[in-house]
């Protein structure tokens, strides 16, 4: 049997990775400023992870949720406390698509109704109304392609406006700032208008956190730099540093009924393990600021770079999450900083690099990228 050929791959093996570095199997060292589609949230092999990991398996990896887990009740305290949101439910999942497909079934069960609004070039997830909801067609599957969703300009509000006055509309999802999408950001003035808007029309808010939340934007939760606060939200990625698991945070408006919403795996042992020794580790060595602090320097860096060299056209983002657009094909670029440089970079579309790294980046981390990029740039 060989490896169904989904994905076009690097010719490098990764073997073995610390903090913001990862090292091939022959020895290679790169520094990573993708953190694996921005899941490694605390640095790879962070100690404190490692040890807790282990020790729950040592105790017990897995059991159902038929019974109680105190690891979940703990994660739920904690992940209130350090977001804000300790009046919140949480639903305890595998992943980020199975975030967002839960929460618009709640949205559903919760209103009654079938319509889902997202916004053009949106990206939610690969499983059936998640996809549904990313603005993609070529991920979408005949089976898939129902006609619940309607996709609107990001930051048009009167168009949104004008879908929710219709009545009809279970849900509105939103990454307040879009990863796959290019890094385009939501704009406070637009956000606060849509959360009224849900609010007036009857339709459940849902922010999608997966990719820019988790204190990555420089705030715990991204759409916290914008003045709102969504009646559901959704988590994966960073949350428990490689370990699989998604969460849903839901308000205390939605009453939980016995048999909607079910899993098998998640909020398992070793998951929860995972996620709690996370938050541990964004608390005792201040990541969320680091991610604030490391993010603006970055910025600021790379628009004075735009300046002096060539094919930087623009620089967006928040945080550690940042897009570098190109006037030249991204391809190559991250080609030559992968096989050149040994640096480690994400993409979006054909001329956006990506930058998604470890929340524990350094000063030292941004210099070194700095400067490998710029001398690329300068050669193209």
């Amino acid at each position: 049997m060989k490896l169904f050929d989904v994905y076009p791959l690097f010719n490098i093996a990764v073997t073995r990775g610390q903090g913001c570095h990862v090292w091939d199997e022959g020895g290679q060292k790169y520094l990573d400023l993708y953190g694996g589609h921005a899941v490694i949230s605390i640095g790879h092999a962070h100690p404190h992870y490692v040890e807790a990991v282990s020790r729950q398996v040592g105790k017990l990896g897995f059991y159902s949720n038929s019974v109680i887990n105190p690891l979940q009740q703990q994660l739920a305290k904690r992940l209130g406390q350090v977001s804000g949101y300790d009046d919140y439910q949480l639903f305890l999942i595998n992943s980020g698509a199975e975030a967002n497909e839960n929460a618009l079934k709640l949205a559903s069960f919760h209103t009654g109704r079938k319509r889902i609004l997202s916004a053009q070039k949106a990206f939610h997830g690969r499983t059936s109304l998640a996809v549904e909801a990313t603005d993609n067609p070529k991920i979408i599957a005949p089976v898939n392609a129902n006609g619940h969703v309607t996709y609107l300009p990001l930051n048009d509000l009167p168009a949104w406006e004008q879908e929710l006055a219709k009545g009809d509309v279970a849900a509105v999802i939103l990454e307040c700032i879009q990863g796959v999408g290019g890094i385009r950001m939501a704009t406070a003035e637009f956000a606060q208008g849509l959360a009224a808007a849900c609010e007036k029309y009857g339709a459940v808010f849902v922010c999608d956190e997966i990719q820019c939340g988790y204190g990555r934007s420089g705030k715990f939760f991204a759409h916290q730099w914008l003045g709102i606060r969504p009646d559901i939200i959704t988590v994966a990625k960073g949350i428990a540093n490689g370990f699989p698991m998604g969460a849903v945070l839901i308000s205390p408006k939605f009453t939980p009924v016995y048999g909607q919403l079910g899993t098998t795996f998640g909020g398992n042992h070793l998951a929860c393990a995972a996620a709690l020794a996370v938050l541990d580790v964004m608390e005792e060595e201040q990541l969320v600021r680091n991610a604030d602090e490391l993010g603006n320097y970055l910025m600021d860096q790379l628009k004075q770079m735009k300046a002096e060299v060539p094919h930087i056209v623009d620089v967006r983002g928040r945080g550690l999450m940042i897009g570098i657009e190109l006037d030249v094909p991204q391809k190559s670029v991250r080609e030559m900083l992968i096989y050149d440089e040994h640096v480690f970079t994400g993409c979006s579309g054909t001329n956006l690099l990506r930058l998604l790294p470890p929340l524990c980046l350094t000063r030292e981390d941004a210099d070194e990228f700095l400067n490998k990029l710029k001398n690329i740039l300068q050669k193209i």
